[in-house]
């Protein structure tokens, strides 16, 4: 059996490199790999290329990257929650692509499964499809979406085992599992790290077969976005 297991964060992470293209799986703060963006962040590669649903927030997540000035680029669908983002995209510090979030998703699958492009109607008479192909299937205007082409994806699952196979938890399941197998090397990190075999097969979201590199990670704060709660009288 191949085991795809490392020791930690920084044996993942090997092989990243400044103006490198990175997936980071979650969804707005829930499911983000805290540990991956952590160690980015400490090891200082710039120039980065991060394509993500969102930006994190000033403090969290993405966010803390862009503070450091590490992002070149940053391919998302919702950037509301980052004051810091939105600052440097207005004074062109950053280079910004905003895409339409089902077509993020489905430039995540098109990778994952090989496929060079798709089209799709999302964006079609807007900016978003400018300078790109457009063709009418019955009736109907679609644009060509290419696929992702990344170095890393970081994702993060709830459990996983030594083969690489792995278990989400409730919203987490987002875009982490489209993001495994998407790039040259998945590389994902768990609350829970089980031997193989441990698993029920009928329970695992993503198999082995489309991860690289897995570690146990440690010290989740799984914050919250914007946190309400019902006022007691």
């Amino acid at each position: 059996m191949i085991r795809k297991t490392v020791a930690n964060v920084e044996e993942a992470l090997e092989g990243v490199k400044d103006g490198m293209t990175f997936m980071l799986g979650g969804f707005g703060l829930c499911g983000i790999p805290e540990n991956a963006i952590a160690a980015l962040v400490k090891m200082g590669v710039k120039d980065l290329t991060c394509i993500s649903n969102n930006a994190g927030v000033d403090d969290f997540g993405l966010g803390l990257l862009l503070h450091k000035r590490q992002i070149k680029k940053m391919i998302s669908s919702y950037v509301g929650e980052n004051d810091e983002f939105e600052r440097q995209m207005l004074s062109g510090e950053l280079d910004v692509e905003l895409t339409p979030q089902g077509t993020l998703a489905e430039k995540c699958r098109a990778a994952q499964a090989g496929f060079p492009a798709f089209y799709t109607p999302a964006g079609y008479g807007t900016e978003v499809a400018e300078g790109k192909e457009t063709r009418e299937f019955n009736g109907k205007m679609y644009v060509l979406e290419e696929a992702f082409k990344a170095d890393f994806s970081f994702v993060k699952a709830w459990k996983g085992d030594e083969a690489g196979n792995l278990i989400f938890k409730g919203t987490a399941r987002n875009f982490n599992p489209a993001m495994c197998g998407a790039a040259r090397i998945t590389v994902a990190e768990v609350e829970e790290l089980v031997p193989a075999g441990e698993l029920n097969p009928n329970q695992i979201h993503v198999p082995g077969i489309f991860v690289q590199r897995i570690f146990q990670g440690k010290n989740y704060e799984k914050r919250i976005e914007q946190l309400t709660v019902r006022k007691v009288n």
